[in-house]
């Protein structure tokens, strides 16, 4: 599912789309007015996202109205928050480093 939801993402366009639905759910004109592509592209997009669990679509009246799937994005949130720790430890590793070296610097 991880490596389905990165290989989505890793297109910036597919990236820009979901971005644009940050704000909300949207129509497919509303959503290449909002990434300037066109709609044979977005639509494109739109499937390949849809197919890793991120979008979902649903029908409203003449359109679809396209939507961020939430638990997907739970999952993804998920499996990130194990690498934050990490680089937060080796941020604060990083931060007493520097201290060190401008100590040592305002000491000359």
């Amino acid at each position: 599912m991880i490596s389905r939801t990165f290989a989505a993402l890793a297109e910036p366009n597919r990236l820009h789309i979901v971005e644009a639905l940050l704000a909300g759910p949207k129509p497919v004109g509303d959503i290449c007015a909002a990434v300037g592509l066109g709609q044979p592209q977005v639509s494109k997009h739109l499937r390949v996202l849809r197919e890793a669990g991120l979008v979902q679509a649903r029908p409203q009246a003449q359109q679809r109205l396209y939507a961020l799937h939430p638990e997907s994005l739970r999952e993804f949130h998920d499996w990130l928050d194990r690498f934050r720790a990490i680089w937060d430890r080796r941020f604060d590793q990083m931060d007493e480093l520097l201290q060190k070296l401008q100590a040592r610097e305002t000491d000359r």
